[in-house]
Parts: C-alpha cells; sequence; structure tokens
C-alpha cells in the first residue's frame, strides 16, 4: 500500500543489492516503509519471501547503526519493542502516547485532540485503561522472558556474525 513513497521499490533495491551498493541500500528509508501487507509475496513470480527480506534490511541497517533515525516506521519499531520487551505486553496507551508526542508535545497535543473520539471509545469499552500510564499490566515472569530475550539474541546475533 505504501509502495509509491518508498524511495527503492523491491525490484530495485534488489538491483542495487546485486550491484553492490549495500550502504545506499542500508542507509535507504525503503524497507521501513514495508507495512507487512504480504502483497510482494502474493504477486512475485520468483515466490521470494519480499516481506521477510525487507524487515532482515531494516533490521540489519539498524543493528549496524546506519538506519534513518526519524523514519516513523522505525521510530514506531524501537518504541513498540522497547514497551513489549520491558513488561511482556503492549501498554497501547503508552505507546499511543509516545507517538503522539515523538514530534513534541504540540504536535502530541493535537493528535491527541483529533483521537479523542476514538480513544474515549476505547475507554468506554475497557479497551483504553487510563491508568494505565502509570502503572504496568506486564506479565509474571518478567526476569524469564528478559532471560529468553537475551539468549534469543545472542543466538541471532551468532548466526548473523554479530558475536564479539
Amino acid at each position: 500500500p505504501l509502495g509509491s513513497a518508498w524511495e527503492h521499490p523491491p525490484q530495485e533495491i534488489f538491483m542495487m543489492i546485486r550491484a553492490g551498493k549495500r550502504d545506499e541500500v542500508l542507509k535507504s528509508d525503503s524497507m521501513w516503509m514495508c507495512t507487512s501487507c504480504y502483497n510482494c509475496i502474493a504477486r512475485c513470480p520468483r515466490g521470494l519471501p519480499i516481506t521477510h527480506i525487507m524487515h532482515g534490511l531494516a533490521n540489519y541497517a539498524h543493528r549496524l547503526g546506519i538506519a534513518p533515525k526519524m523514519n516513523p516506521t522505525r521510530r514506531f519499531a524501537k518504541m513498540f519493542w522497547s514497551n513489549i520487551s520491558s513488561s511482556g505486553r503492549v501498554n497501547e496507551l503508552k505507546l499511543s502516547v509516545g507517538l503522539y508526542f515523538m514530534d513534541g508535545i504540540v504536535n502530541g497535543i493535537k493528535k491527541g485532540l483529533q483521537m479523542a473520539p476514538i480513544g474515549l471509545g476505547m475507554v468506554k469499552t475497557g479497551r483504553l485503561n487510563p491508568m494505565g500510564l502509570f502503572s504496568s499490566h506486564g506479565i509474571k515472569g518478567k526476569g524469564e522472558l528478559h532471560k529468553m530475550l537475551k539468549k534469543a539474541r545472542e543466538i541471532e546475533d551468532k548466526r548473523k556474525g554479530f558475536a564479539a
């Protein structure tokens, strides 16, 4: 759905990779624009897992520290991961507030006011708890979750050659 907003569409990304333009590919924001709609996989005549490749490139660029810093999709991904890895669950209120205010307090207030009817509807149905800003509704055994995530990161680092 965001294909027209991509700096380089997938086919061009693959041509750039074959041409050895590694840094240009990794510094591009194209793979951060992937919404995981899987249209490209369904349409690819070769059956390439393009969505997975785009996410892999984005992760690789992030790990190397060369991903675009201000890309909203990247910022959302970091915020989402931080949210879920700290408590084991997604705190939708903290995530929403973080997203609204990531461009400053004035923009955050404007976005919040625009979304107020939706937020109030979510509060009424019990989908959103205003106290969620002050409390963590995490899982039991957060320590085990953190150990599991650390071990998964070590395995992935070793597999991808990031290990020290």
